[in-house]
């Protein structure tokens, strides 16, 4: 198994090769990110091209040695006491509460909002006090640094229409997520799709993000010019606590870096708007031609689906990582990590750079001080390597292992406390309801405003989108509890389902494998078994691929093991199935029909014979109630019956 199950991240089979070498570079990788301010032993050009950082820039952006301009100065006043961003960071946290979060129980409570549908607002610091979505949401009552006010409709006009442009900046979707993103709380919002609503989306987080971190800069530099204006030893020093550990405040994860390119695009547009005066953005060419694509490189003639095309769009490499800088009106891209505002990262490239226990170069302290951490398309890890996230939520804000040039006097007092993932503010976007993903949202997420997360049920499967005639057979089998569970998969497998397809007359029998591992251990024993079988999986070169494909629809192998990763990232139409086997339902619930309608493909008057098995068990209750929808799971979760019929395309 060992050379087989390395990080999935790979998403084409040719890469595989690339895993080893990736680790080699590994040590060139990490080299000193911040290359003492970009001049030190940053990594020269020939050890690793993708680890490039601008050393020119430092003192242009420096907080330290700059001040706020004059003409910016009396704006920077904001009210103070209504502002949401100063009523956060200026919270001050007592002893006594974060001992009774230990031992506090959650308080939750079920809101209905218009747009969003069913919430859950969960907290273990404070009681929840109505919180509705205003009807109208004006620009000049959000608190919206300059120039973002300005900025913002024309940046957004893309997704307003007609009348509602006048009235309001957001779309009803914006308004409500704006509104929660706005108050600090956490965020987990599972109906994010590259199809319908994902750049809208990204837009409205990126106004958040930019609005953030405009607003902390300002802070530290109008208090730079206080100080300088201030006889020194007057005053009281406190007043001018302000910042974190680490500069640091933004983290992005996004899965590839077309969805980069698009963030650093928006963070221009938010600064830029429509002025006559472009901003200064460094290391804009090169920044193009690592994180863009070349529209040609795509084969023109594939069919694939369209969210398909909507997901692996651009320049889909996932292992990057790249600090930007932001200093009133200019952008540097390529900012060392100390000297950055905001990191935009995939889980890959930053798995690389925090490395593992025992590894000599590994660094996290730049994660330390990270105010704001947004984890979009979280459904994508999934299908890349979940472990690299959990690796990052265990390194979040931690204390730094060293001082990074720090002046103590101005770090705020739950910083140095190490109370900063209580003021962390978490927004999850993902595609789907995710036991993994619910359960990262629900220990990571500890932020002192509370966690609101959308929980709507569905209410039709995605069983309902099969096209074909075909009798899918739900088995049920008992698991004691969530770790026992895949052990009693492979042994009702083995034993109740394997049997009945083992004739020959039950050929061309694809068996759908959602999880790596179970797909080594059914592989391993078809082998022990000698059984008729081929295999298809993300590892497979592509001449495998074809091979089996074509033993598949000849019938001169019974069985085909395929995984669901090989399927995310390569959607091939399967010809040739006649039985199908779900091992586990999907993780994506238009994966199920999608598979169902593969049968069509080839058929030869034998659709009489078909037939579908799906294995599951009570802990699979989401995913169930994605295939069958909410209600029937639930009747089928609670039968006395194992065994549960339906019938799809009936004439």
């Amino acid at each position: 198994m060992n050379d087989e199950d390395g990080d999935a991240d790979i998403s084409v089979e040719e890469e595989t090769a690339a895993e080893s070498t990736e680790m080699q570079e590994n040590v060139a990788l990490s080299a000193d990110p911040e290359g003492k301010d970009g001049e030190g032993p940053a990594v020269t050009s020939q050890e690793s091209p993708e680890e490039f950082t601008d050393a020119k820039h430092e003192s242009l952006f420096s907080l330290e040695t700059n001040f706020l301009e004059e003409e910016s100065r009396d704006n920077c006043s904001l009210k103070a006491s209504q502002d949401p961003f100063l009523q956060h960071v200026n919270n001050e946290l007592k002893e006594k509460e974060i001992q009774a979060v230990a031992t506090n129980p959650k308080t939750t409570h079920q809101l209905k909002w218009p747009i969003l549908g069913q919430l859950v607002f969960s907290s273990k610091f404070q009681k929840l006090e109505t919180f509705k979505p205003p009807k109208d949401i004006y620009l000049k009552s959000l608190h919206l640094q300059k120039p973002l006010e300005s900025t913002w409709t024309k940046t957004n006009s893309q997704f307003l229409s007609g009348p509602q442009k006048s009235s309001s900046p957001f779309t009803p979707l914006q308004k409500e997520l704006f509104l929660i993103m706005n108050s600090y709380r956490d965020l987990f919002y599972p109906e994010r799709t590259a199809l319908k609503n994902g750049e809208e989306i990204r837009h409205v987080y990126c106004l958040h993000v930019i609005n953030h971190v405009l607003k902390a800069n300002a802070r530290v530099l109008a208090n730079n010019s206080r100080r300088r204006s201030q006889k020194l030893g007057v005053g009281d020093d406190d007043d001018f606590r302000d910042q974190g550990l680490t500069r640091p405040k933004v983290l992005i994860v996004v899965p590839f870096r077309e969805a980069a390119l698009r963030v650093v695009q928006l963070f221009i547009s938010l600064l830029e708007g429509d002025s006559k005066k472009k901003i200064i953005v460094s290391n804009k060419k090169r920044f193009q031609g690592e994180y863009g694509s070349d529209p040609e490189e795509r084969p023109p003639n594939l069919k694939r689906p369209e969210d398909y095309e909507a997901v692996f769009v651009g320049n889909i490499d996932d292992h990057f990582r790249i600090g930007v800088a932001i200093l009133q009106r200019s952008i540097r891209l390529y900012a060392p990590f100390y000297s950055s505002d905001i990191l935009i990262a995939s889980p890959l490239g930053l798995r690389t750079i925090i490395g593992g226990e025992g590894e000599k170069k590994r660094d996290f302290d730049f994660l330390s001080s990270i105010e704001l951490l947004i984890i979009d398309q979280a459904d994508i890890y999934l299908m890349q390597n979940w472990e690299h996230v959990l690796h990052l939520m265990n390194h979040m804000n931690l204390l730094p292992l060293d001082s990074h040039g720090v002046d103590f006097s101005r770090v705020r007092m739950w910083n140095l406390n190490n109370w900063s993932k209580y003021y962390r503010q978490t927004l999850l976007f993902g595609a789907l309801q995710d036991a993994q993903i619910n359960s990262l949202f629900n220990k990571y997420c500890v932020n002192l405003q509370g966690q609101m997360a959308v929980r709507n049920v569905p209410t039709t499967g995605s069983i309902s989108h099969v096209l074909v005639q075909l009798p899918h057979v739900f088995q049920k089998m008992e698991a004691g509890n969530l770790v026992s569970v895949i052990d009693a998969r492979f042994n009702f497998f083995v034993n109740k389902i394997l049997p009945q397809y083992r004739d020959a007359v039950m050929s061309h029998t694809l068996i759908y494998v959602p999880s790596y591992f179970d797909f080594v251990r059914l592989r391993n024993y078809f082998k022990k078994e000698e059984l008729n079988f081929t295999q298809i999986c993300e590892y497979t070169q592509k001449s495998g691929v074809s091979r089996a494909r074509h033993f598949f629809l000849q019938g001169e192998k019974q069985f085909l093991l395929f995984t669901e990763r090989f399927h995310f990232y390569k959607r091939y139409t399967i010809k040739g199935i006649r039985n199908l086997i779900f091992y586990e339902l999907p993780t994506y619930p238009h994966f199920y029909s999608e598979i169902c309608n593969m049968l069509k493909a080839t058929s030869r008057g034998e659709e009489a014979t078909w037939t579908c098995t799906v294995l599951y068990s009570k802990y699979d209750a989401q995913r169930l109630a994605a295939v069958v929808g909410v209600e029937r799971a639930a009747q089928m979760l609670q039968s006395k019956k194992n065994v549960h019929l339906f019938i799809t395309g009936e004439k």
